[in-house]
């Protein structure tokens, strides 16, 4: 094992601390290890626990899901549901890592950095503009706003950068808040007259919070913040992957099954496969039932409860709780009437 390194001061202020160059890549090594670690391994237990909540914990059952749940269509399924919370981890990591990042020179010298600072030294610049890219089109536009001071903290958008004299950069900040005001004026009125107080703070003060999110923090802070951060990150993420991993990753349908001659009985399930002999659905309530294809009458699919629309809000013609993404296929494939056994059957 190597010997630690030793940090070098230069005599005058305060002591700062350097470090060799193969320390340093040695450190930038494992941060990298860690981080690209983080991003690959995190999806694929994902998925993996995902197949075992929807076979409601039996072996049995989740081997017949692992042997007809191709990788494709378990990625496709954890894209669609997870990109969300992938996302929304990077978000936090790089702008939580930016505001520290700047901070980090009035740490005591020989401190270690925090995690978060060491991921952004490795982390190129594209890739932070994927992460927020990737929220930008996934995230349900009641929460977009909270993009906005993530960013300015992700690349440290000081107001002073907008223009070097202060007229002009007044002139540009009134401006960029008259275009947000006017995108959400009809919104934030009718949320206003529908009593929707939470919608009309997460539309309202993100914006204004952009303002202050810059760094540097002061020194006393940061060793404690970040340890708070890192755990709030870490169980935000454990908190908002309990839904992640209950989603199913089959189609729900309700599948009218004809036992007997003028006898049908409608069967609420997840599709696991189908081949020449029988439809296998895995019951909503539980168990594995084959129905013989001859017997199949008629099949419709189903959205889930998580599907269903808790708001009244629209944004310029786009539902609230709805992505960019799914808004604009919304435009080419309007939302159908929901079938009547969908509504019916328990």
């Amino acid at each position: 094992m190597s010997a630690p390194a030793v940090p070098v001061t230069d005599g005058v202020g305060p002591a700062v601390a350097s470090w060799d160059g193969s320390d340093l890549a040695e450190r930038r090594a494992r941060a990298s290890q860690s981080f690209w670690t983080a991003v690959v391994g995190v999806p694929a237990i994902f998925s993996v626990l995902r197949l075992g909540v929807e076979a409601g914990g039996e072996l049995q059952t989740t081997l017949l899901l692992v042997a007809n749940v191709g990788p494709v269509n378990l990625l496709a399924g954890f894209l669609t549901t997870a990109a969300r919370l992938l996302s929304t981890g990077l978000v936090a990591v790089f702008a939580l890592g930016a505001v520290l990042r700047v901070s980090v020179d009035r740490m005591p010298a020989g401190v270690r950095r925090p995690l978060f600072v060491r991921w952004m030294d490795i982390v190129p610049a594209w890739f932070v503009l994927a992460g927020f890219l990737l929220a930008l089109v996934t995230w349900q536009l009641l929460y977009l706003p909270l993009l906005i001071p993530a960013f300015v903290a992700a690349f440290q958008l000081t107001p002073a950068r907008l223009h070097e004299q202060w007229v002009p950069r007044l002139l540009i900040l009134v401006a960029l808040y008259a275009g947000y005001a006017w995108l959400l004026a009809p919104t934030l009125v009718e949320a206003g007259r529908q009593g929707e107080l939470l919608a009309l703070l997460l539309l309202v003060a993100p914006p204004l919070l952009a303002l202050g999110v810059t760094g540097p923090l002061p020194g006393a802070v940061i060793r404690p913040l970040a340890s708070i951060t890192e755990a709030a990150v870490l169980a935000m993420l454990v908190w908002a992957a309990l839904p992640v991993i209950s989603t199913p990753v089959l189609p729900l349908t309700v599948t009218t099954v004809e036992a007997a001659p003028g006898v049908t009985e409608d069967v609420r399930g997840h599709v696991v496969t189908v081949d020449d002999v029988n439809v296998v659905l895995l019951q909503e309530r539980g168990g594995v039932r084959y129905v013989p294809v001859d017997q199949v009458r008629a099949q419709v699919l189903c959205p889930s409860e998580e599907e269903l629309p808790r708001h009244r809000l629209r944004v310029r013609d786009f539902h609230v709780e709805d992505s960019l993404l799914e808004g604009m296929g919304r435009r080419v494939r309007p939302v159908h009437r929901i079938d009547a056994a969908c509504r019916v059957v328990r």
